[in-house]
């Protein structure tokens, strides 16, 4: 190759890289569509696989069935779920603003009932008055926020049903297409075809047990939590459900941090048996739900340390909003497999003498 053939390919590919980087900045308002279709896509593909074999090459027809399937389990219930909610967050800071709903006054009444609270407050010199205020501020500010969300989510409803439309539009041909897409990928990258199809593989199964591990488990905390919460007549089951299943995103925190500020109010203010059954209920079947369903849904191969999911459900949360809490896990997950296939293959551990064969 002479010198002028080298300043070609130099340039091509130049403008290549230029042209890719400006096509990912055009397709950067709709992350979360792509998202989540490539998401739906990957996690329903082994059923579009099984009706494929079933009903043989009729990838319009399978991935048609696959996707109303999703719609089915996925997108009724969770609208059905978001219309309550915004009602309900809506309903909440109306009745905080006239004064209906006071948290200052159920910090009080928790006071009022754990005496020694005081003592252990007075000896780390904290002024209840003070933290008090401070909590009503909070809440008033919290729900007020979430309000002018929750408007602003129901004006921008025609901009919601075009994100859905375009993720389920995506998801289609992503089902339908995305054998094809992958070889087309795998023949594109100059990284060998083995190894790309090894990370693709990764890839997948990486997304599926994250998506699963996580929001999965997430929602069925949330869902035992609202459970529970409408067993007990407590207030705003659906809202507390839905923040139950935000909390279990995020390890070390997870439910315990809504039911069981509940549980202390419910026993303060004299009803034991509701604050004991919400204890009992909280630990006893929402705390072991992740212990129980992540090892069947993830596995052990693809487990990431907690911290880890920590720190990048936080990280992700700040950099892409709601979503980075599945994203930033997602994102940990696949360094970590990275990680791994390079240290497998240009890293190998060292056979022991003796076991060489």
């Amino acid at each position: 190759m002479n010198q002028h053939e080298r300043l070609e390919r130099r340039a091509f590919l130049a403008l290549l890289m230029l042209v890719s980087i400006l096509f990912l900045f055009v397709l950067k308002p709709f992350f979360g569509a792509i998202f989540w279709a490539v998401a739906i896509a990957l996690i329903f593909s082994p059923l579009q696989h099984a009706l494929t074999r079933r009903w043989g090459n009729k990838p319009n027809r399978t991935a048609l069935v696959t996707l109303s399937l999703c719609i089915v389990l996925l997108v009724i219930p969770a609208t059905f779920v978001t219309v309550s909610l915004l009602t309900e967050v809506v309903h909440l800071y109306q009745r905080i603003e006239a004064g209906r709903f006071s948290p200052g006054q159920y910090l009080e009444q928790i006071r009022q009932g754990f005496p020694v609270g005081q003592s252990l407050l007075e000896r780390f010199d904290i002024d209840f008055d003070a933290l008090r205020r401070r909590i009503a501020e909070l809440a008033m500010g919290g729900s007020k926020l979430v309000a002018t969300q929750a408007l602003s989510l129901g004006q921008n409803t025609f901009y919601l049903l075009l994100n859905a439309t375009l993720t389920l539009y995506l998801a289609f041909f992503l089902l339908r297409d995305g054998d094809m897409l992958v070889n087309l990928l795998i023949r594109a990258l100059p990284i060998g075809d083995a190894r790309e199809r090894l990370l693709f593989a990764k890839f997948a199964e990486v997304t599926r047990a994250t998506i699963k591990g996580s929001l999965v488990v997430a929602i069925v905390q949330g869902a035992l939590g609202g459970f529970i919460f409408w067993m007990l007549d407590i207030s705003g089951a659906l809202l507390w459900g839905v923040v139950m299943v935000v909390v279990s995103l995020i390890p070390a925190v997870g439910a315990a941090l809504i039911w069981a500020p509940v549980a202390v109010y419910l026993v303060a203010t004299g009803d034991w048996v509701s604050g004991l059954i919400l204890t009992a209920f909280g630990m006893g079947v929402i705390g072991l739900v992740d212990n129980l369903l992540r090892p069947i849904l993830v596995g052990r191969d693809t487990k990431i340390p907690d911290y880890v999911v920590l720190l990048s459900s936080l990280g992700g949360l700040s950099l892409f909003g709601v979503n980075g809490l599945v994203v930033g896990p997602l994102v940990a997950a696949l360094f970590i497999a990275f990680w791994e296939i390079f240290m497998r293959e240009f890293n190998p551990e060292p056979v022991p003498p003796g076991n060489d064969g």
